[in-house]
């Protein structure tokens, strides 16, 4: 299969649709033909039985004197007045006028029903099947062959009954028969589909939470990347000082270990495999770290921090930490001219970054947090993190904007404070 990953396992959903769904629904026309045969089949059976009773009766009110048939006693019988309607005819080797029910239920040719009744006589069995009436309507006929006393057969009972109501009732049954099966197909196809989702729904989480661990390793690396580069010229313009760089090019290669440990750690903890690494950490002393290691120069980023023990995961919540500010030194100029100017409080367990920035609009103070999406159109990545970070701990981000302007994102992490678990 060609494409992306994603296109393939959509592929992979209609074609597993497709082989569900056509199998259930061979299935299921070979029942609907099995059904609709043996419901004929019946049908016929019912109608034959029916003619079967005439002609038994019919045939026991036949006598055979002096060479002659006598049909005198059936006109005397209810029967003759009612339907089916009937005829005895002669066979072959005898001759006689013959005899017709008195009703007549469906219009016969008389040339159809003699022929049946020789044809009966000349074979020595009971003829059934259909024909057609005078008018065209399907019939169903039993010719049954009468003997006399020397077991030679004289004559023949035919029996007839409309199978027009009988032939009505099948195709009404087939049209419902039919339409139910498409419908049960239609539900066959949309169970079929929702069933295939949730199968290759593992596919599908491991392909997005390999797509996600992609963007947010390239989305956290490209500000410690782009600072090593930086140091990098420096040293090349100016040799003097490569002593004295060597230090920040440790730190921030430091820094991107930890950023690549953070990122493999919560794609292992998304995928069950290993546990978050608690431990007692203050919290004013991480959130000063990533500060000194963080600020961009000639920003104005200002920390005021009360003494706050946490037991943490700390390479998640440094992480938390540092998508926060860099959040704010992006985004939080009150003109794309000016430095940023950044205010941090730490306190009871939640850290507070506020900037003089235009804010976050309330339409999409909730959307912001959403991953790949952000007020300005950027990715997104870094406060998706950072609510990943404060949920796995707990706790909660909240986005509002200050009533003198700028937005504030509070990271409460929640059920890690030292009050709580003291």
């Amino acid at each position: 299969m060609k494409g992306s990953a994603a296109e393939r396992l959509r592929r992979l959903r209609w074609m597993l649709t497709a082989i569900f769904t056509t199998l259930n629904a061979i299935g299921l026309i070979v029942l609907a033909v099995a059904f609709l045969r043996t419901y004929a089949d019946q049908q016929h059976k019912l109608l034959e039985a029916d003619l079967l009773k005439v002609t038994s009766t019919v045939s026991r009110l036949v006598y055979y004197e002096n060479n002659t048939v006598i049909t005198a006693a059936i006109g005397e019988d209810d029967i003759s007045r009612q339907c089916p309607q009937f005829a005895v005819l002669p066979s072959g080797s005898t001759s006689f006028s013959g005899y017709f029910s008195k009703r007549t239920c469906v219009t016969m040719d008389p040339k159809v029903l003699a022929g049946l009744a020789y044809d009966s006589t000349q074979a020595g069995t009971t003829l059934t099947g259909f024909r057609r009436a005078a008018d065209g309507r399907p019939v169903w006929v039993v010719a049954y062959p009468v003997r006399n006393g020397a077991g030679e057969y004289i004559a023949a009972v035919v029996a007839v009954a409309d199978g027009e109501p009988t032939e009505s009732a099948y195709d009404l049954l087939v049209v419902a028969v039919v339409g139910g099966c498409l419908l049960i197909i239609v539900l066959l196809a949309v169970s079929g589909y929702f069933l295939s989702g949730r199968a290759i729904r593992p596919a599908a989480v491991a392909l997005e939470q390999q797509e996600i661990l992609l963007a947010e390793t390239a989305h956290d690396l490209r500000t410690p990347v782009a600072s090593l580069r930086a140091l990098a010229e420096t040293a090349l313009r100016h040799p003097d000082q490569g002593a004295a760089l060597l230090p920040r090019t440790v730190a921030l290669a430091g820094r991107m270990g930890e950023i690549i440990d953070s990122l493999l750690m919560r794609a292992r903890l998304a995928a069950g495999l290993d546990k978050l690494a608690f431990e007692p950490v203050w919290l004013d002393q991480l959130v000063s770290v990533v500060v000194e290691e963080s600020a961009e120069a000639g920003s104005n980023v200002t920390v005021a921090a009360a003494p706050t023990r946490v037991i943490v995961d700390p390479a998640l919540v440094r992480r938390a930490v540092g998508n926060l500010l860099e959040n704010a030194l992006h985004y939080g100029r009150a003109q794309p001219d000016q430095a940023a100017i950044v205010h941090i409080t730490v306190a009871s367990g939640r850290v507070t970054v506020a900037d003089h920035g235009p804010g976050v609009s309330e339409e999409i103070a909730e959307s912001v947090l959403d991953r790949f999406q952000t007020g300005s159109g950027s990715t997104g990545l870094g406060l998706s993190i950072v609510r990943w970070v404060a949920e796995v701990h707990g706790g909660v981000l909240n986005v509002y904007n200050a009533d003198e302007g700028g937005a504030i994102f509070e990271l409460d992490l929640g059920k890690a404070t030292s009050t709580q678990l003291s």
